[in-house]
Order: structure tokens, then C-alpha cells, then sequence
């Protein structure tokens, strides 16, 4: 039953996720719209790129722990494991979509990966390391990425053995790729950024 209480769980959750670490870190740093650089991006991966490693980590870490405290409070809070899930949704549709920046928002990764951390970690430190040797091997962040949110609901079907959890995660990797389709389109023409590369 979706009460007042949880409602307001999950409204509170997607304005967690709205929070645009991004760009307000470029607008602290340099004094500029991080939507106007690189990839137009306001993930850590375009600030990296952008305004260097010191930043770029700032804002992963920043916008992974927004997905954390939107789960984290839900479980507090929430009444039941749809809640959790509806909460850890909400929280990447809100770095997605901010409020604040015109609905135009990030790709949900790091947000995504914080969330998922908080409701199954297992699963997530596996993706993870998917993302790692992905990374690694070709020095697309991209491609990690996509990969790392295939794998994602494989590793919850073999390790958690929750449907509830495993239809949330298809539905999020789902997402995470379809965010990505520019990413894909580059990768197939070879014009893709690779990690370490020249601006």
C-alpha cells in the first residue's frame, strides 16, 4: 500500500537524485556549465574529462552517494521492499531528470551503482568489476558501462535469487542503456571518447 509516508519517500528520493553534483561543481571550480564541455554530460565521467581527476572523483563519489542515502532512508523508513525499490528508481530518474536543470540530467551510473550497492551488494561489486576490465582492456568508460548494466541482472538471477530485485535491476540496466545510445552510436562509427584521451 503506498501510504503518505512512502510517497514522500519516493518524491524525497528523485530530489536526492535531481541534486546535479556536476554542475555544480563546474559552476564552484571553474565558473562553468559543465552542459557546455566535452560531452555535454554532468556525470563524473564528462567532469574528469572536463576539469581533471580531482573533480571528476569528487562528483562520482557525490553522486553515488545519493543513490546510497535515497535507499538508506527508505529502508529506514519505508514500509516494504517495493518502497526500497520504488526509492532507488526515483533516485536515478531524478539524476536523470532534474528538477532543477530542465529534466536534462546524467546517465544514472554512478547513481545507479550506489543504489544497487545499498539493496544487493554482491551483484554490484561483480558489475563492477565487469566495468573495471572493460575499461581496462579498451578505454571506453562507455562501453564499461553498458556492459557492467548487462551484467547486472545476470549476477542478481545467479546471486540473489530475488524477483523483486531482479526485475528492479533489468529495469534500471534497461535504462542505463538506452541512455547510453549516443555512446553506442559513437562506438560503432569508432568516434567514441576513450578514457586518457587528448581533449
Amino acid at each position: 500500500m503506498l501510504t503518505a509516508t512512502n510517497f514522500l519517500l519516493i518524491i524525497g528520493a528523485y530530489l536526492i537524485g535531481s541534486i546535479p553534483f556536476g554542475f555544480l561543481l563546474a559552476r564552484l571550480w571553474k565558473g562553468i556549465d559543465i552542459r557546455q564541455h566535452g560531452s555535454g554530460n554532468i556525470g563524473a565521467t564528462n567532469v574528469w574529462r572536463t576539469l581533471g581527476k580531482g573533480p571528476g572523483i569528487i562528483v562520482l563519489l557525490l553522486d553515488a552517494l545519493k543513490g546510497i542515502a535515497a535507499v538508506m532512508l527508505a529502508k529506514q523508513l519505508g514500509t516494504t521492499e517495493y518502497v526500497v525499490l520504488a526509492a532507488a528508481l526515483a533516485v536515478m530518474m531524478g539524476h536523470s531528470f532534474p528538477i532543477w536543470l530542465g529534466f536534462k540530467g546524467g546517465k544514472i551510473i554512478a547513481t545507479g551503482a550506489g543504489a544497487v550497492l545499498a539493496i544487493t551488494p554482491v551483484p554490484l561489486l561483480l558489475a563492477l568489476l565487469v566495468w573495471i576490465i572493460t575499461v581496462a582492456l579498451s578505454r571506453y568508460v562507455s562501453l564499461g558501462s553498458i556492459l557492467a548494466a548487462i551484467s547486472l541482472p545476470i549476477w542478481v538471477f545467479l546471486f540473489e535469487q530475488n524477483n523483486s530485485i531482479f526485475v528492479f535491476t533489468l529495469l534500471a540496466a534497461s535504462f542505463a542503456v538506452w541512455k547510453h545510445r549516443s555512446n553506442i552510436k559513437r562506438l560503432l562509427n569508432g568516434t567514441e571518447f576513450r578514457f586518457g584521451q587528448k581533449k
